[in-house]
């Protein structure tokens, strides 16, 4: 196993699309993220394939348009914080981070391999552009509201970003997280629920049921805001700084399986490998 280092092309023609980029371009690069993950998951045999389509236009928006961040320099101090909380949809965050250019794209050809830094769950000694350790569910969010009270308590302006599955929710960590950081009006705080309603074997309504999940954020101290998550206009004016001077909580609603029609909202999706014949049919679906 050896550490990844950044491709510089890749991240010099990243920022390049960066200074232009719109709805359009963020389609463009969601469709070549999510060829990724099925070609990732196929080669592994393994993964979290669902919840990587549900996630992935969540990403690519804010990798492409939202974080100021730097592949070259991914440990920069100022730099903004992505969490992502759900760990085990790592395939949809190494694409997106190979994307960007914060390593190689033959590094994806690694995935799930034995002893390849690109493991089942993120890993921040060895992935740039993670920032914590995740996988069990209900610990990244905790870590988020640490690095935004963090940034309050050394000046510092940079954001902090965390995706959550709906799930994952069920775990209390995370409402203690979050009435911390409502404790310390923590409007530098993004928590972003991929709302796609299944988890591991079932629905979460059939689980735990989560709603009113909206009360529930705004009853915590939350500004919340209801989106479309496979919508770029509705993702990026919901990534946009507080406007209370509280944290912001965006319920993120998704499909399970996005873009892959026998995927689609099929809770088998869950944790599944498609046959090589669902992978060519999946990837002559998933084009530019």
């Amino acid at each position: 196993m050896h550490l990844l280092t950044a491709d510089t092309a890749m991240a010099a023609e990243w920022a390049d699309r960066r200074a232009q980029i719109d709805a359009d371009g963020l389609a463009q690069m969601a469709t070549e993220v999510r060829r990724s993950v099925v070609t990732m998951v196929d080669r592994a045999g393994l993964g979290h394939i669902g919840g990587d389509l549900s996630v992935t236009d969540i990403l690519v928006t804010l990798f492409g348009a939202v974080l100021d961040v730097d592949p070259t320099d991914p440990s920069r101090d100022d730099r903004d914080r992505f969490i992502l909380s759900k760990g085990h949809c790592a395939g949809a965050l190494y694409a997106t981070l190979a994307s960007c250019g914060f390593f190689s794209r033959d590094e994806l050809e690694t995935f799930m391999a034995p002893l390849s830094a690109l493991n089942g769950h993120p890993n921040r000694t060895k992935v740039p552009g993670v920032e914590t350790n995740t996988g069990p569910l209900g610990h990244g969010f905790p870590v988020g509201v640490g690095c935004a009270l963090a940034a309050r308590l050394r000046g510092l302006t940079y954001r902090t970003f965390v995706v959550m599955g709906d799930g994952e929710l069920q775990e209390g960590s995370n409402w203690e997280a979050a009435m911390t950081a409502a404790h310390y009006d923590l409007d530098n705080l993004t928590a972003i629920v991929d709302r796609n309603r299944l988890q591991q074997g079932a629905t979460t309504a059939d689980t735990k049921e989560l709603e009113p999940l909206p009360d529930k954020w705004a009853a915590f101290g939350f500004e919340v805001r209801v989106i479309d998550g496979h919508d770029y206009t509705q993702l990026l004016e919901a990534f946009q700084p507080s406007t209370t001077g509280r944290p912001v909580a965006v319920i993120a609603n998704t499909i399970k399986g996005k873009g892959v029609s026998f995927m689609e909202d099929r809770v088998e999706w869950h944790h599944n490998v498609p046959s090589p014949e669902q992978v060519q049919i999946a990837l002559q679906e998933l084009q530019s």
